[in-house]
């Protein structure tokens, strides 16, 4: 019990049901961690100490009601929660404090966890890099001259220090994928549709959706059967509840490897970590094909729709920090003729990739191209010596996958000589979160990479 902190979240859960462990014992423990860590990496931004006290003793006085009945929880500070400040990162809501729940913190709460703070995230999440004007930088638990990754990273930091033992992120570029790889937890990216997102502005944007994080993946499935589910205010939500893949095998499926996603520049040291996992599959008895994908079309895709989607979200907004203004700038410039172009490419692809599904049952491919970077870089201007022209170019790996509406999986992988997370992403149809998350059980448990705490 002395690491109360680092149980998974389903054992935490196990333990207050069965009253060997108390939610006030389970919250005070991830409280008293937050004081002597957090300090260091900067993940939990705002703490609602009280308010999750009183909580927890309201759950003492209970019978337990739901699967995370006692469980401390941190939302991104994207996520609206009643009576909590919340930020978006952003000075311009500095002082913001929301008077109700968006619909996955209500869902969270419904099942029993408690509400313990908010994790750093860039402003309106723009970027996979975590730093804003309003808490400064998140830095890397495994090495705090890097970088936590974004736009999740507190989360993922605040999850691999032991500081909860779930949290929620978001993804539209990589956001929730890149800060996992980064930190050495694991995230998915759901398809769209599995966690709904009512929107008044976007209601039909798809590339943006919330999913779940966690130290594990049984964790990650505990969290997501909470969050996913139909609600009728969104056009596209996925009526079907989410239930895990009761198989554990993976003797037998068909896996496809792409080292480089079709050309893309990875950095050295990551490609040999992500280079072990087709052995991993192989002996774990999937069939593993190298194949060699050529998704390209994406790119012009994910920016028209990325651009499009900051214009109608931000335009007129004054003080805008740099990136989201870039962003906006760019949506402004877009034109009919280019979603009409961004439409086919997007519609061709969907086409291509069910055949290539036909064939496959998922893909592996590294979840970001470089290492964790340092946490003074705004970004990474470069991989291999080539130059990304600008500050979204270095995460085409995970981009290029939303695009495609599937749900992905970043999974630890292993570390760098130096000692740097390294996830490897795991990518199924749209519409198999189970089996992606599956695959991922399986690799998890063969390689046990995620065992490995950062010493703080």
């Amino acid at each position: 019990m002395s690491e109360l902190h680092y149980l998974s979240a389903a054992e935490m859960a196990r333990l207050v049901r069965t009253r060997q462990v108390s939610a006030v014992e389970l919250l005070q423990a991830h409280l008293d961690r937050i004081e002597r860590v957090n300090p260091k990496v900067n993940a939990v931004v705002t703490l609602a100490a009280e308010q999750a006290m009183d909580a927890a003793k309201a759950a003492d006085a209970t019978e337990p009601a739901g699967p995370l009945h006692g469980v401390p929880i941190a939302h991104k500070d994207l996520v609206d929660t009643a009576g909590i400040r919340t930020t978006y990162g952003s000075p311009l809501y500095a002082d913001n404090v929301p008077t109700e729940d968006e619909l996955l913190v209500q869902r969270v709460r419904a099942a029993g966890a408690i509400t313990i703070g908010k994790t750093n995230t860039p402003e309106f999440g723009t970027g996979s890099h975590t730093v804003n004007e309003v808490f400064g930088a998140t830095r890397n638990p495994y090495d705090l001259t890097r970088s936590a990754g974004g736009s999740s990273g507190g989360a993922a930091a605040a999850l691999a220090c032991g500081l909860v033992p779930l949290a929620d992120g978001s993804d539209m570029g990589g956001s929730l994928r890149n800060p996992a790889s980064f930190c050495n937890v694991v995230g998915l990216r759901p398809t769209p549709g599995r966690v709904p997102d009512p929107s008044d502005t976007a209601a039909w944007y798809t590339l943006a959706v919330p999913g779940p994080m966690g130290r594990t993946v049984e964790d990650v499935e505990l969290l997501l059967s909470v969050m996913a589910g139909f609600d009728p205010r969104s056009p596209y939500a996925i009526k079907e509840p989410f239930t895990p893949d009761p198989e554990i095998s993976v003797e037998g499926l068909r896996v496809a490897w792409s080292p480089d996603l079709g050309g893309l520049p990875v950095d050295p040291e990551t490609a040999a970590v992500t280079a072990t996992a087709p052995g991993v599959f192989e002996r774990l008895g999937a069939r593993v094909e190298q194949v060699d994908l050529d998704l390209s079309d994406t790119e012009d895709a994910f920016r028209v729709y990325r651009a499009w989607y900051y214009a109608l979200s931000f335009a007129g907004v004054e003080g805008l920090g740099p990136n989201t203004r870039w962003n906006v700038e760019r949506g402004l410039e877009v034109t009919g003729a280019d979603l009409a172009r961004a439409e086919r490419l997007r519609s061709g692809l969907y086409q291509r990739m069910a055949a290539f599904f036909d064939s496959y049952d998922v893909l592996i491919a590294p979840v970001s191209q470089v290492p964790p970077f340092p946490v003074e870089h705004p970004y990474v201007g470069e991989i291999n010596g080539i130059p990304m022209p600008d500050y979204l170019a270095w995460m085409r790996s995970a981009y290029w996958i939303s695009v495609l509406h599937s749900p992905a999986a970043s999974v630890p992988a292993g570390f760098t000589p130096s000692g740097l997370p390294v996830g490897v992403q795991i990518v199924g149809r749209p519409f198999d979160d189970a089996k992606v998350l599956r695959v991922a059980r399986a690799f998890e448990q063969a390689t046990g990479f995620g065992k490995k705490h950062p010493e703080l």
